[in-house]
């Protein structure tokens, strides 16, 4: 009978304390996002790049500086589309080194939230064009690069979240078929 008790009140305690603990927490002020502007997403980044086509996945950091309404791209990733082309993975690497790095800007334009806690970006790729030096002729490619999502500037840690698509090659003026579009995703940049 004693231990019944003693169960009966160490029972009734838990319940009170686990009732307390809820009441407390929602009570708690809610964390604040400080308040972010347009201007906030300009500066040097370094984002994670996960590339993806048909089975293929590959990851890297990748650096890029966005000023006013332009994201830029000192050395774009051009290695699957260079591939996708050339076919031959040693021709592939002796075209990519002849070409060195290639500058690409992403035009955008940006949008506050309501709350002012994150800014919306809506990006206006334009084609890229390659000159790919292969077996002593150089052939033209222009890629068709689309904005699959809206960006995303958080400002609770100012990270950046967007991703591309090469949906298209034209390779001296003839659609390269068969082709597999070429992801570039952008889950986590941060500002340097």
């Amino acid at each position: 009978m004693k231990n019944l008790l003693v169960l009966k009140l160490i029972t009734a305690v838990l319940i009170l304390s686990i009732i307390f603990s809820l009441f407390s927490c929602m009570n708690e002020d809610r964390i604040e996002v400080p308040p972010v502007k347009l201007e906030d997403v300009n500066g040097n980044y370094k984002g994670r790049l996960i590339t993806m086509q048909g089975e293929f996945r590959a990851e890297k950091i990748v650096d890029f500086k966005i000023k006013k309404d332009t994201l830029t791209f000192p050395e774009f990733p051009i290695k699957e589309i260079v591939m996708a082309v050339v076919k031959d993975p040693v021709k592939t690497q002796n075209a990519l080194t002849a070409m060195g790095k290639v500058k690409y800007n992403l035009r955008y334009t940006s949008v506050l939230n309501a709350d002012k806690n994150w800014v919306e970006l809506n990006f206006a790729p334009k084609e890229l064009e390659l000159q790919i030096p292969v077996d002593g002729v150089t052939k033209k490619a222009i890629v068709t690069l689309v904005a699959k999502q809206k960006g995303y500037f958080v400002g609770l840690d100012h990270t950046l979240r967007f991703a591309l698509a090469a949906e298209k090659i034209t390779v001296d003026g003839t659609v390269l078929n068969p082709f597999e579009a070429i992801y570039y995703n952008f889950p986590y940049c941060i500002k340097n």
